[in-house]
C-alpha cells in the first residue's frame, strides 16, 4: 500500500514537472511569438486612436470597449481557429500568407510616407462621430475590420515563431499571444486617447505642480500621437521588409538578403555593440527594402483603383473615411452625404 501511495505521488509529481514545464513552454513561446510581432502592435495602437478622434469624451472609451471585444472576438473565434486548420494540414501555405501579410505591411507603411510628403490635404472632414446618429457605429465597425487584417499578421507572425511546437502548445501561446496583444494595444490606446481629460482634470487643480503637470500632458499629447504614428511607420516598414527579405530568401532568391548582411558584417565584429549595430544595419536595410516594396505594390495598385468599384460610394466618389484614419491624413474630398 505504502509502495503504491509512493508510486503515485512519484506520477503525480511528475506530471506537476511536465505541466510546469508546458507552462514555461507556452511562456517562452508567447514572449518570443509577441516580441516578432511588436512592430504590428506599434502600429494597431498608433492606428486606432484616430477611430476615436474628435467624438463626445464621454463616448471614447465605450467605442474603445467596443473595438476592444470585436478585436478579440477577430483573434480568438475566426484567426486562431483558421491558423490552427492550415498549420495542422497545409503548412507550406504559412510562408506565402506571412509574405502575403508583409506585403500588406510595406504598402500600408509606404502609403504612410507617401502621403506624407506628397498627399494634398485640401479639405479636413468632419470626424465620423458627428456626421449623423449612425456614424458611431460605422466607425467602430471600421476600426475592427482595419484590426482584423493587423490582427491577422499579428497571429501569422507569432504562429511562424512557434511553428515547430505542438498543435496544442501552439493553440495556448496564441491564445496567451492574442488576449496579452488585444489588452496591451486597447489599454494603452484607452490611456492616450484619456490623457488629454487627465490633463485638464490635473489643470484644474489647486496645486502649481499638478497645473504644470496638466499642461504638460494637453500640449504634449498631439507630439506624442505623432512620435507614436512615425514609429508605427517605420515598426510597419521594418517588420513588412523583413518578412520579405527572409520569405525571398527561403524561396530562392538570396541577393537581396545576402547584400544586407555584407552589410551587417564590417559592424557585428564591433567590440561590446557589434551586436546592436549588426541588428540596427539589419532593421534599416529591411526598412528601406519594405518602403521599395511598397512604392511597387502602390505603383501597382493605383491604375486598377481607377478600373475596380470597391472603395468607391454610390454615387462614384472615392469612400475615404476608413481609409483615411489609417493612413493618417483627412480625406481630400469633404462627405457631402451625410444626414
Amino acid at each position: 500500500m505504502s509502495g503504491g501511495l509512493v508510486a503515485l505521488l512519484d506520477d503525480v509529481a511528475a506530471l506537476a514537472r511536465i505541466a510546469a514545464a508546458s507552462v514555461d513552454d507556452i511562456a517562452a513561446g508567447a514572449a518570443k511569438a509577441g516580441a516578432k510581432a511588436a512592430g504590428v502592435v506599434i502600429d494597431d495602437a498608433a492606428v486606432t486612436p484616430q477611430y476615436v478622434s474628435g467624438a463626445d469624451p464621454s463616448r471614447e472609451l465605450p467605442m474603445i470597449k467596443k473595438i476592444f471585444w470585436g478585436s478579440l472576438r477577430n483573434k480568438l473565434l475566426i484567426i486562431l481557429p483558421a491558423l490552427l486548420l492550415v498549420s495542422a494540414f497545409i503548412p507550406g501555405v504559412i510562408p506565402f500568407i506571412l509574405m502575403l501579410g508583409g506585403t500588406y505591411l510595406c504598402y500600408e507603411g509606404a502609403e504612410k510616407v507617401w502621403h506624407k510628403f506628397f498627399g494634398h490635404h485640401e479639405a479636413t472632414e468632419a470626424p465620423a462621430v458627428e456626421r449623423g446618429p449612425g456614424a458611431e457605429s460605422k466607425v467602430i465597425k471600421g476600426a475592427i475590420t482595419t484590426d482584423f487584417i493587423l490582427s491577422c499578421e499579428i497571429m501569422v507572425i507569432s504562429m511562424n515563431e512557434v511553428a515547430d511546437a505542438s498543435i496544442w502548445v501552439r493553440a495556448m501561446i496564441l491564445v496567451v499571444v492574442a488576449i496579452a496583444i488585444t489588452v496591451l494595444v486597447y489599454g494603452a490606446v484607452a490611456l492616450i486617447v484619456k490623457m488629454d481629460d487627465i490633463g485638464l482634470h490635473l489643470a484644474a487643480k489647486d496645486s502649481a505642480a499638478g497645473k504644470r503637470v496638466g499642461g504638460l500632458l494637453v500640449k504634449g499629447m498631439p507630439s506624442v500621437l505623432a512620435a507614436i504614428t512615425l514609429v508605427g511607420t517605420i515598426a510597419m516598414l521594418w517588420v513588412g521588409g523583413h518578412i520579405m527579405l527572409v520569405g525571398a530568401y527561403d524561396l530562392g532568391w538570396h541577393a537581396p538578403y545576402d547584400l544586407v548582411h555584407l552589410l551587417e558584417h564590417p559592424v557585428a565584429g564591433i567590440a561590446v555593440v557589434g551586436g546592436f549595430l549588426g541588428w540596427l544595419v539589419n532593421t534599416l536595410c529591411s526598412a528601406v527594402f519594405g518602403l521599395a516594396w511598397g512604392l511597387v505594390v502602390m505603383a501597382a495598385l493605383v491604375p486598377l483603383k481607377k478600373v475596380l468599384p470597391f472603395g468607391k460610394k454610390k454615387d462614384g466618389q472615392e469612400s475615404g473615411d476608413t481609409r483615411a484614419a489609417v493612413a493618417g491624413h483627412p480625406s481630400e474630398k469633404p462627405d457631402t452625404d451625410a444626414g
